[in-house]
């Protein structure tokens, strides 16, 4: 087999290069490969190998890597999430749920690599005469909303508010809140949560 084709092997083993911030991050320490693998309770040679890409380190083995080295490891997967920059959910791929008679169709699922900035989507139907109850406690974070059909009203705390089609709304989540459908065809409407509740696991 030719150097060639063995890189092409090494590259399908090991879909995400480690090795290289690693190293980096050893040499910068001034860290020999043997007080590594002491450090971490693994073999030199096996750290030599991640290094070089060679092999693709268990997960234990890996946190414990980071650990010994103090690497965040933010920046170790960093590659991985530059590699996902963009994720679609196909019509037919949706996951839903309903609550009663209403339906979620999840349009954005929440990325825990965003932190703070990490959003969950919905595809909200109410059927006439009916209301959301999810929001009815209140939560942390802000809600957006854009209802592409039909009319409704948002009970919020104390108050209501007339949507229209067409029409969007947002508004701190941590106060008591319904969207009722108030009109006679059922409501559809494009929903934004952050942070995310997960309410679709």
């Amino acid at each position: 087999m030719t150097d060639l084709q063995n890189n092409d092997l090494d590259a399908k083993r090991v879909p995400y290069h480690f090795g290289e911030k690693i190293r980096t991050v050893r040499e910068r320490k001034g860290y020999t490969l043997k007080v590594v693998a002491q450090k971490a309770g693994v073999s030199e040679s096996l750290v030599s190998q991640i290094e070089r890409n060679r092999v693709s380190p268990a997960i234990d083995t890996l946190l414990t890597l980071a650990d010994v080295l103090d690497i965040n490891l933010e920046f170790l997967f960093e590659e991985y999430h530059k590699k996902r920059p963009v994720e679609i959910i196909h019509k037919n791929e949706r996951r839903l749920i309903t609550e009663d008679d209403i339906t979620y169709e999840e349009l954005a699922k929440p990325n825990k690599s965003d932190g703070e900035h990490s959003i969950e989507s919905y595809l909200i139907t109410i059927p006439i005469k009916s209301q959301t109850h999810r929001g009815s406690y209140g939560h942390l974070g802000r809600e957006i909303g854009h209802i592409l059909q039909g009319n409704c009203k948002l009970l919020y705390e104390n108050t209501e508010y007339d949507l229209q089609e067409g029409d969007s709304i947002s508004f701190s989540a941590n106060t008591p809140h319904t969207l009722i459908n108030a009109g006679d065809i059922p409501v559809k409407a494009l929903w934004i949560v952050t942070p995310p509740q997960r309410f679709i696991h």
